[in-house]
């Protein structure tokens, strides 16, 4: 792969990993237009360095609450089984779920439940999809709706504390469904953290930090792919983590911005015409 190749796709990766306008869905559409499938074994290891840029994005954009929420996870597992040998010699059973941060960890892991599920059951869907021109327009039409309702969703006022299991696993649900080419993961685990009432802030927060096990998931699944295709390493693929690192580091601030204020029909538009075209060149495209 050349400089300017590993450039262009961290710039690929950091924005449409953030910005709502669904990476999977572009890059479906790009390799049934100009037939990038071959060879693409060889790529598996830079796929998976480019998740790793996507992750060093979001941990600078939010280490503190990052660091914070990996500390109360420790101190939740300290708790419990404190607990239970304290019971065991009769002593009073402490609270574990105390701080709003507990209440984070808690949350993204009763939403990574219905993720990893809806991930496993969609994945021969999403990779049938993947080879189609017109699915993927359909899904970023299907996306555009969603953002159009973003536009609109009222205030929320929820913060970690008020925030429900229930509405967890709802955005959990929606980031399942958000596999689907042409669906954008931030865009629709954002929408229905509004939706639920999440606090704007918190929403984009939320959506971002959830993703981290998501992603570490799926890159941890193309390590198989590397070892059983002996994908190999070339230096030029950690400038294009690099790239999709600081790249994505500006979409997550962008994205805390849109949302503030209320700019997603800008994207709504985009992926509507982008979907529309999709959708006509399915038909022209033989």
């Amino acid at each position: 792969m050349s400089i300017i190749g590993a450039i262009l796709m961290g710039i690929l990766q950091g924005l449409t990993e953030f910005l709502p306008v669904s990476s999977s869905g572009h890059l479906a559409i790009f390799q049934n237009l100009f037939h990038l499938g071959e060879g693409v074994e060889d790529l598996f290891f830079f796929d998976i360095l480019l998740h790793v840029g996507t992750l060093i994005a979001i941990f600078a954009a939010f280490y503190k609450d990052i660091l914070k929420l990996i500390k109360e996870g420790f101190l939740i597992i300290f708790d419990f089984f404190a607990n239970i040998i304290g019971k065991i010699r009769g002593k009073k059973w402490r609270r574990v779920i105390r701080t709003g941060y507990r209440k984070f960890v808690m949350l993204v892991i009763v939403s990574t439940i219905p993720t990893a599920i809806i991930g496993i059951l969609l994945k021969d869907l999403v990779s049938d999809c993947s080879k189609t021109l017109i699915m993927p327009g359909i899904f970023l039409i299907i996306n555009a709706c969603i953002l159009f309702i973003a536009d609109r969703a009222e205030e929320g006022e929820k913060t970690p504390k008020e925030a429900g299991y229930g509405n967890a696993f709802i955005v959990g649900v929606s980031q399942g469904i958000a596999t689907l080419p042409g669906i954008s993961r931030s865009g629709t685990t954002i929408t229905m953290g509004l939706i639920c009432g999440f606090e704007k802030r918190f929403a984009v927060k939320y959506s971002f930090i959830m993703s981290i096990p998501a992603v570490l998931g799926a890159a941890v699944l193309e390590v198989k792919d590397v070892v059983e295709t002996k994908a190999a390493f070339e230096p030029v693929y950690l400038l294009g983590m690099a790239v999709a690192a600081v790249v994505g580091y500006g979409a997550i601030k962008l994205m805390l911005n849109v949302v503030k204020n209320k700019r997603y029909i800008f994207f709504s538009v985009y992926c509507f015409i982008i979907g529309l075209v999709a959708v006509a060149g399915s038909f022209i495209i033989k």
